[in-house]
Protein backbone atom coordinates (compact mmCIF):
# COMPACT_ATOMS: atom_id res chain seq x y z
CA UNK A 1 0.00 0.00 0.00
CA UNK A 2 1.51 3.20 -0.84
CA UNK A 3 1.00 6.05 1.16
CA UNK A 4 0.88 9.88 0.23
CA UNK A 5 1.48 12.81 2.30
CA UNK A 6 0.90 16.26 1.56
CA UNK A 7 3.10 18.63 2.73
CA UNK A 8 2.85 22.64 3.10
CA UNK A 9 5.18 24.66 1.06
CA UNK A 10 6.75 25.46 4.61
CA UNK A 11 8.55 22.11 5.57
CA UNK A 12 7.88 20.39 8.75
CA UNK A 13 10.16 20.63 11.63
CA UNK A 14 13.19 18.11 10.89
CA UNK A 15 12.56 15.29 12.65
CA UNK A 16 15.41 12.83 13.72
CA UNK A 17 13.64 9.08 13.79
CA UNK A 18 12.65 9.76 9.82
CA UNK A 19 14.97 8.59 7.22
CA UNK A 20 17.08 12.05 5.61
CA UNK A 21 17.30 11.77 1.72
CA UNK A 22 21.18 11.18 2.42
CA UNK A 23 20.57 7.76 4.52
CA UNK A 24 20.38 6.18 1.38
CA UNK A 25 23.90 7.12 -0.29
CA UNK A 26 26.92 7.46 0.68
CA UNK A 27 29.20 9.77 3.34
CA UNK A 28 32.38 10.15 4.73
CA UNK A 29 33.78 13.34 3.57
CA UNK A 30 32.20 16.95 5.36
CA UNK A 31 31.55 18.10 2.36
CA UNK A 32 30.12 15.97 -0.36
CA UNK A 33 31.45 16.48 -3.95
CA UNK A 34 29.11 16.50 -6.85
CA UNK A 35 29.97 16.53 -10.56
CA UNK A 36 27.87 17.53 -13.25
CA UNK A 37 28.41 16.85 -16.72
CA UNK A 38 27.15 18.40 -19.60
CA UNK A 39 27.24 20.86 -22.74
CA UNK A 40 27.51 24.49 -21.70
CA UNK A 41 26.44 27.07 -24.47
CA UNK A 42 25.97 30.71 -25.53
CA UNK A 43 22.39 31.96 -25.15
CA UNK A 44 21.94 35.00 -27.43
CA UNK A 45 18.15 36.47 -26.50
CA UNK A 46 16.23 39.17 -28.46
CA UNK A 47 15.50 42.21 -25.99
CA UNK A 48 11.77 41.88 -24.27
CA UNK A 49 9.37 40.04 -26.16
CA UNK A 50 11.17 41.02 -29.73
CA UNK A 51 11.19 37.92 -32.28
CA UNK A 52 14.22 36.76 -33.65
CA UNK A 53 12.82 37.61 -37.04
CA UNK A 54 12.54 41.30 -35.95
CA UNK A 55 15.90 42.05 -33.93
CA UNK A 56 19.24 43.21 -34.58
CA UNK A 57 20.28 43.01 -31.21
CA UNK A 58 20.98 40.08 -28.69
CA UNK A 59 21.93 39.75 -25.47
CA UNK A 60 24.60 37.42 -24.60
CA UNK A 61 25.00 34.89 -21.78
CA UNK A 62 25.81 31.57 -20.96
CA UNK A 63 23.95 28.28 -20.13
CA UNK A 64 23.18 24.58 -20.29
CA UNK A 65 21.61 22.21 -18.25
CA UNK A 66 24.08 20.81 -16.12
CA UNK A 67 26.21 24.27 -15.62
CA UNK A 68 22.82 25.97 -14.47
CA UNK A 69 22.61 23.08 -12.05
CA UNK A 70 26.49 23.32 -10.88
CA UNK A 71 26.62 27.34 -10.91
CA UNK A 72 23.32 26.80 -8.64
CA UNK A 73 24.59 24.52 -6.18
CA UNK A 74 28.00 26.81 -6.01
CA UNK A 75 25.64 29.46 -5.25
CA UNK A 76 24.17 27.40 -2.39
CA UNK A 77 27.57 27.18 -1.00
CA UNK A 78 28.23 23.08 -2.33
CA UNK A 79 31.31 21.93 -3.43
CA UNK A 80 30.71 20.92 -7.14
CA UNK A 81 33.03 20.13 -10.04
CA UNK A 82 32.17 20.90 -13.90
CA UNK A 83 33.06 18.12 -16.15
CA UNK A 84 33.12 19.48 -19.87
CA UNK A 85 34.88 20.18 -22.93
CA UNK A 86 35.52 23.72 -24.07
CA UNK A 87 36.74 25.26 -27.49
CA UNK A 88 40.41 27.12 -27.02
CA UNK A 89 39.00 30.38 -27.62
CA UNK A 90 38.00 33.43 -26.40
CA UNK A 91 34.64 32.15 -25.91
CA UNK A 92 35.95 28.60 -24.13
CA UNK A 93 37.96 31.06 -21.69
CA UNK A 94 34.38 33.03 -21.03
CA UNK A 95 32.23 30.16 -20.66
CA UNK A 96 34.77 29.17 -18.14
CA UNK A 97 35.28 32.16 -16.79
CA UNK A 98 31.41 32.67 -15.91
CA UNK A 99 31.57 28.88 -14.19
CA UNK A 100 34.64 30.11 -11.94
CA UNK A 101 33.26 33.49 -11.16
CA UNK A 102 30.20 31.40 -9.12
CA UNK A 103 32.21 29.03 -7.76
CA UNK A 104 31.95 26.19 -9.37
CA UNK A 105 35.19 24.01 -9.80
CA UNK A 106 36.39 23.65 -13.73
CA UNK A 107 39.54 21.51 -13.11
CA UNK A 108 37.66 18.75 -15.09
CA UNK A 109 36.63 20.86 -17.72
CA UNK A 110 39.45 20.70 -21.00
CA UNK A 111 39.96 22.21 -24.34
CA UNK A 112 40.27 21.20 -28.06
CA UNK A 113 38.92 22.04 -31.41
CA UNK A 114 35.78 23.44 -32.74
CA UNK A 115 33.70 26.23 -31.15
CA UNK A 116 31.01 26.89 -28.84
CA UNK A 117 27.36 25.87 -28.83
CA UNK A 118 24.79 28.35 -29.25
CA UNK A 119 21.32 28.45 -28.64
CA UNK A 120 18.81 31.02 -29.56
CA UNK A 121 16.28 31.97 -26.88
CA UNK A 122 13.24 33.58 -28.44
CA UNK A 123 10.68 34.41 -25.08
CA UNK A 124 6.81 33.98 -25.54
CA UNK A 125 4.03 36.39 -24.77
CA UNK A 126 0.75 35.77 -23.74
CA UNK A 127 -0.50 32.79 -26.15
CA UNK A 128 2.95 33.04 -28.20
CA UNK A 129 5.26 30.40 -26.80
CA UNK A 130 8.44 30.42 -25.98
CA UNK A 131 10.79 29.04 -28.66
CA UNK A 132 14.83 28.35 -28.67
CA UNK A 133 16.97 27.94 -31.90
CA UNK A 134 19.80 25.17 -31.25
CA UNK A 135 23.09 26.39 -33.12
CA UNK A 136 25.41 23.43 -31.93
CA UNK A 137 26.89 21.41 -34.51
CA UNK A 138 30.15 20.41 -34.51
CA UNK A 139 31.01 22.36 -31.06
CA UNK A 140 33.82 21.18 -29.09
CA UNK A 141 31.76 19.29 -27.09
CA UNK A 142 29.48 17.19 -29.84
CA UNK A 143 32.99 15.80 -31.35
CA UNK A 144 34.19 14.86 -28.18
CA UNK A 145 35.18 11.23 -28.18
CA UNK A 146 34.01 8.62 -25.58
CA UNK A 147 37.91 7.80 -24.89
CA UNK A 148 38.77 11.06 -24.02
CA UNK A 149 37.24 10.32 -20.32
CA UNK A 150 39.66 8.49 -18.17
CA UNK A 151 36.37 7.65 -15.63
CA UNK A 152 38.64 6.51 -12.09
CA UNK A 153 40.50 9.66 -12.23
CA UNK A 154 37.24 11.57 -12.55
CA UNK A 155 35.67 9.89 -9.84
CA UNK A 156 38.43 9.78 -7.67
CA UNK A 157 37.06 12.21 -5.19
CA UNK A 158 33.53 12.54 -6.44
CA UNK A 159 29.95 11.52 -4.29
CA UNK A 160 27.32 12.06 -6.30
CA UNK A 161 27.06 12.32 -10.38
CA UNK A 162 24.68 14.56 -12.03
CA UNK A 163 23.41 14.72 -15.62
CA UNK A 164 20.42 15.32 -17.74
CA UNK A 165 19.29 13.67 -20.93
CA UNK A 166 20.03 16.16 -22.75
CA UNK A 167 23.65 15.27 -22.68
CA UNK A 168 23.59 11.64 -24.33
CA UNK A 169 21.06 13.46 -27.36
CA UNK A 170 23.89 14.87 -28.23
CA UNK A 171 26.22 12.48 -30.29
CA UNK A 172 26.90 8.83 -30.22
CA UNK A 173 30.11 9.14 -28.21
CA UNK A 174 28.28 10.79 -25.49
CA UNK A 175 25.62 8.18 -25.14
CA UNK A 176 29.11 5.77 -24.59
CA UNK A 177 30.82 7.86 -22.29
CA UNK A 178 27.43 8.71 -20.55
CA UNK A 179 26.75 4.80 -20.23
CA UNK A 180 30.66 4.07 -19.22
CA UNK A 181 30.57 6.66 -16.47
CA UNK A 182 27.45 5.40 -15.11
CA UNK A 183 28.85 1.51 -15.11
CA UNK A 184 31.93 3.21 -12.73
CA UNK A 185 29.42 5.21 -10.36
CA UNK A 186 27.72 1.98 -10.13
CA UNK A 187 30.75 -0.37 -9.39
CA UNK A 188 31.98 2.00 -6.91
CA UNK A 189 29.05 3.11 -4.78
CA UNK A 190 28.35 6.85 -6.44
CA UNK A 191 24.87 7.53 -6.17
CA UNK A 192 23.55 8.55 -10.20
CA UNK A 193 21.09 11.63 -10.53
CA UNK A 194 19.46 11.90 -14.02
CA UNK A 195 17.33 14.57 -14.93
CA UNK A 196 15.46 12.83 -17.99
CA UNK A 197 15.09 16.59 -19.41
CA UNK A 198 13.51 15.31 -22.94
CA UNK A 199 14.33 17.65 -26.01
CA UNK A 200 12.33 16.92 -28.97
CA UNK A 201 14.69 19.22 -31.41
CA UNK A 202 17.93 16.85 -30.30
CA UNK A 203 16.11 13.32 -30.77
CA UNK A 204 13.61 11.15 -31.18
CA UNK A 205 11.23 9.56 -28.55
CA UNK A 206 12.24 5.80 -30.02
CA UNK A 207 15.94 7.26 -29.96
CA UNK A 208 15.59 8.46 -26.15
CA UNK A 209 13.89 5.24 -24.78
CA UNK A 210 16.84 3.24 -26.87
CA UNK A 211 19.24 5.21 -24.97
CA UNK A 212 17.92 6.07 -21.58
CA UNK A 213 16.72 2.51 -21.04
CA UNK A 214 20.17 1.99 -20.61
CA UNK A 215 20.76 4.53 -18.42
CA UNK A 216 18.55 4.12 -16.32
CA UNK A 217 19.84 0.59 -14.70
CA UNK A 218 22.41 2.82 -12.97
CA UNK A 219 20.28 6.04 -12.34
CA UNK A 220 19.17 6.11 -8.35
CA UNK A 221 17.64 9.69 -7.99
CA UNK A 222 15.71 10.31 -11.39
CA UNK A 223 13.97 13.18 -12.29
CA UNK A 224 10.80 13.68 -14.80
CA UNK A 225 8.19 16.21 -15.84
CA UNK A 226 5.61 16.02 -18.03
CA UNK A 227 6.36 14.40 -21.45
CA UNK A 228 9.78 13.17 -19.63
CA UNK A 229 8.08 10.05 -18.50
CA UNK A 230 6.58 8.55 -22.53
CA UNK A 231 9.28 10.24 -24.59
CA UNK A 232 12.56 8.78 -22.45
CA UNK A 233 11.22 5.90 -20.38
CA UNK A 234 7.85 4.75 -22.23
CA UNK A 235 5.88 5.05 -19.57
CA UNK A 236 2.70 7.48 -20.10
CA UNK A 237 2.34 10.38 -17.13
CA UNK A 238 1.00 13.16 -18.64
CA UNK A 239 -1.41 13.50 -21.52
CA UNK A 240 -0.27 16.67 -23.33
CA UNK A 241 -2.84 19.21 -21.55
CA UNK A 242 -0.31 21.74 -20.05
CA UNK A 243 -3.26 23.47 -18.78
CA UNK A 244 -3.88 20.74 -16.34
CA UNK A 245 -0.99 18.93 -15.60
CA UNK A 246 -1.81 18.95 -11.57
CA UNK A 247 -5.09 17.66 -12.29
CA UNK A 248 -2.94 14.42 -13.75
CA UNK A 249 -1.13 13.82 -10.19
CA UNK A 250 -2.78 10.37 -9.90
CA UNK A 251 -1.42 9.22 -13.10
CA UNK A 252 2.09 10.81 -12.57
CA UNK A 253 2.26 8.62 -8.79
CA UNK A 254 1.33 5.81 -11.01
CA UNK A 255 3.98 6.62 -13.67
CA UNK A 256 6.68 6.79 -10.69
CA UNK A 257 6.02 3.68 -8.87
CA UNK A 258 6.28 1.97 -12.60
CA UNK A 259 9.31 3.71 -12.75
CA UNK A 260 10.61 1.97 -9.67
CA UNK A 261 9.25 -1.15 -10.71
CA UNK A 262 11.10 -1.11 -13.96
CA UNK A 263 14.56 -0.15 -12.82
CA UNK A 264 14.80 -1.29 -8.77
CA UNK A 265 17.72 0.74 -8.38
CA UNK A 266 16.10 4.10 -8.66
CA UNK A 267 15.17 4.71 -5.00
CA UNK A 268 13.70 7.99 -5.59
CA UNK A 269 11.77 9.44 -8.30
CA UNK A 270 10.42 13.18 -8.30
CA UNK A 271 8.70 15.78 -10.46
CA UNK A 272 6.94 18.88 -10.98
CA UNK A 273 3.83 18.97 -11.79
CA UNK A 274 2.24 22.25 -13.98
CA UNK A 275 -0.84 24.01 -14.91
CA UNK A 276 0.22 26.50 -17.62
CA UNK A 277 -2.31 28.89 -18.49
CA UNK A 278 -0.05 31.36 -20.44
CA UNK A 279 3.60 32.06 -20.89
CA UNK A 280 3.40 34.18 -17.84
CA UNK A 281 0.49 32.94 -15.67
CA UNK A 282 1.08 28.95 -14.19
CA UNK A 283 0.65 26.60 -11.07
CA UNK A 284 3.57 24.80 -9.94
CA UNK A 285 3.67 21.79 -7.24
CA UNK A 286 6.01 18.54 -6.81
CA UNK A 287 5.82 15.13 -5.88
CA UNK A 288 8.43 13.13 -4.81
CA UNK A 289 8.07 9.08 -4.13
CA UNK A 290 10.97 7.52 -1.81
CA UNK A 291 10.44 3.61 -0.08
CA UNK A 292 6.60 3.25 -1.09
CA UNK A 293 5.46 6.74 0.02
CA UNK A 294 4.61 9.98 -1.62
CA UNK A 295 5.56 13.75 -0.72
CA UNK A 296 3.91 16.69 -2.50
CA UNK A 297 4.19 20.06 -2.13
CA UNK A 298 1.61 22.83 -1.55
CA UNK A 299 0.74 24.92 -5.08
CA UNK A 300 2.73 28.36 -6.53
CA UNK A 301 0.12 30.33 -8.37
CA UNK A 302 3.43 32.04 -10.93
CA UNK A 303 3.85 35.20 -12.74
CA UNK A 304 6.48 34.18 -14.65
CA UNK A 305 9.32 36.96 -15.81
CA UNK A 306 11.40 34.23 -18.35
CA UNK A 307 10.79 30.44 -18.25
CA UNK A 308 13.63 28.73 -18.93
CA UNK A 309 15.48 26.34 -16.60
CA UNK A 310 13.26 26.33 -13.87
CA UNK A 311 13.99 22.67 -14.18
CA UNK A 312 18.15 22.61 -13.39
CA UNK A 313 17.00 24.91 -10.54
CA UNK A 314 14.65 22.50 -9.49
CA UNK A 315 17.47 19.15 -9.79
CA UNK A 316 20.26 21.98 -7.83
CA UNK A 317 17.61 23.06 -4.82
CA UNK A 318 17.01 18.49 -4.67
CA UNK A 319 20.52 18.23 -4.08
CA UNK A 320 21.34 20.53 -2.22
CA UNK A 321 18.12 19.08 0.41
CA UNK A 322 20.46 15.53 -0.23
CA UNK A 323 23.83 17.28 0.36
CA UNK A 324 22.54 18.60 3.87
CA UNK A 325 20.60 15.71 5.04
CA UNK A 326 17.03 17.06 4.72
CA UNK A 327 13.90 14.59 4.90
CA UNK A 328 12.19 13.64 1.97
CA UNK A 329 9.51 16.35 3.16
CA UNK A 330 11.91 19.53 3.29
CA UNK A 331 13.52 18.28 0.07
CA UNK A 332 10.80 18.03 -2.24
CA UNK A 333 9.42 21.54 -0.75
CA UNK A 334 12.71 23.58 -0.84
CA UNK A 335 13.30 22.23 -4.83
CA UNK A 336 10.59 23.61 -5.71
CA UNK A 337 10.67 26.90 -3.94
CA UNK A 338 14.38 26.93 -6.01
CA UNK A 339 12.44 26.32 -9.36
CA UNK A 340 9.27 28.63 -8.96
CA UNK A 341 12.29 31.73 -7.88
CA UNK A 342 13.61 30.72 -11.24
CA UNK A 343 10.89 31.80 -13.37
CA UNK A 344 11.34 35.74 -11.45
CA UNK A 345 15.27 35.93 -13.39
CA UNK A 346 16.52 36.49 -16.18
CA UNK A 347 18.69 34.15 -18.12
CA UNK A 348 19.55 30.51 -17.28
CA UNK A 349 21.25 30.99 -13.61
CA UNK A 350 19.38 31.16 -10.76
CA UNK A 351 20.95 33.96 -8.55
CA UNK A 352 19.49 32.27 -5.06
CA UNK A 353 20.58 31.84 -2.20
CA UNK A 354 19.41 29.15 0.25
CA UNK A 355 18.21 31.98 2.45
CA UNK A 356 16.25 33.15 -0.57
CA UNK A 357 14.60 29.89 -1.17
CA UNK A 358 13.78 29.13 2.61
CA UNK A 359 11.94 32.88 2.67
CA UNK A 360 9.94 31.28 -0.52
CA UNK A 361 8.91 28.60 1.67
CA UNK A 362 8.17 30.36 4.68
CA UNK A 363 5.73 32.92 2.94
CA UNK A 364 3.82 29.96 0.72
CA UNK A 365 4.42 31.24 -2.62
CA UNK A 366 3.70 35.25 -1.31
CA UNK A 367 6.26 38.08 -1.02
CA UNK A 368 7.17 40.71 1.53
CA UNK A 369 9.32 43.37 1.75
CA UNK A 370 12.60 42.58 2.70
CA UNK A 371 14.45 45.55 5.00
Amino acid sequence: MVKSRKIPNLPEPFLKERATMNEYFVKGRESMKVLSFGEMMLRLKPPANERILQTNLFEGTYGGAEANVAVSLALLGNDVQYLSKFPANLLGDSAVGTLRKYGVDTSKTFRGEGRLGIYFFEKGASVRSTNVVYDRAYSTFSQVAATEFNWAEIFADVDYFYFSGITPAISAELEKAVLAACEYCQANNIPVVCDMNYRGKMWSPEKARTVMSKVMEYVTICIAHDEDFEATLGIKAFDGDSSRGIEQEEDFKKAMLEVQKQYPNCKTVTSILRNIHSVEESEWKALLLQDGEFYETGTYKMHVMEGVAAGDAYGAGLMHAILHDYTPADAVAFGLAASVLKLTITGDLNFVSEADIKNVMAAGGGARLSR
